[in-house]
């Protein structure tokens, strides 16, 4: 089985899901975009398109051009039922691809903090989150619900953290991939970000990420261990060997 992954900066990368992926029988094909022709994506029709984070926003089409390739890789997809996974910028984008909203929300969510899973969802892939005290947030956008979805977590700062669409969609504006020893190239990287909400400091994020980053490690994998045995048991993909 193939997964074609989007990424958008170096140091968002896969993280503790590439593992997951490997052991369950993905061969792993990964685009940078803007660097790189985003046209093998829907030539190829790997079994599993990974869109992941980045510092922009979905509607900053203009500025990068490279996002409107992006969102209709998503459609195309979706229109044809093929499984498609999204974490932060790729969340937003799926759900702007399913015709729901994206915009500045009206505070950055920028630290570790919990999360709400949806209990009364049936099945809910997110189940394991009840055992990791917090996540790492890392965004100032939100998100409409987008029409047919089903909502799986929120915070205390925004509705709408995660959803799922049909039985082969998953977008999650939280970071789950996030290792505990690629923190500090986030940090470096967004540090112009941090600098700019008040009160947020590195040595915080620091102390939040060396409490926490182990403990989200276990259910993390386990989410995605069971969203991709869940595409398995669809026939969606062709289970690992």
């Amino acid at each position: 089985m193939l997964a074609h992954v989007v990424q958008h900066i170096a140091f968002e990368h896969l993280g503790n899901l590439e593992r997951v992926l490997s052991k369950h029988g993905y061969a792993i094909s990964t685009f940078m975009a803007g660097a790189e022709d985003l046209g093998p994506i829907s030539e190829d029709d790997a079994d599993l398109l990974v869109v992941l984070g980045g510092p922009i926003g979905v509607y900053e089409t203009d500025a990068y051009p490279y996002l409107e390739t992006e969102l209709q890789l998503i459609r195309d997809r979706i229109a044809r039922n093929r499984p498609v996974l999204g974490i932060c910028l790729g969340c937003q984008l799926i759900a702007r691809a399913l015709g729901a909203d994206v915009y500045p929300g009206g505070a950055k969510e920028i630290g570790w903090a919990p999360l709400e899973i949806h209990d009364d969802v049936e099945g809910n892939v997110l189940a394991p989150m009840q055992n990791a005290a917090e996540v790492l947030h890392w965004h100032g956008d939100t998100f409409d619900l987008p029409a047919g979805a089903t909502r799986l977590a929120s915070s205390a700062v925004y509705p709408n953290q995660a959803f799922s669409y049909r039985d082969n969609v998953l977008a999650l504006q939280f970071h789950l991939e996030v290792e505990p020893e690629a923190l500090e190239s986030w940090y470096l990287g967004h540090a112009h970000e941090i600098a700019s909400v008040e009160g947020l400091t590195v040595p915080e994020l620091r102390e939040d990420g060396q409490r926490y980053g182990p403990t989200l490690q276990g259910p993390a994998q386990q989410v995605w261990a069971k969203w991709l045995e869940s595409l398995a048991a669809q026939g969606t993909v062709e289970a690992a060997a």
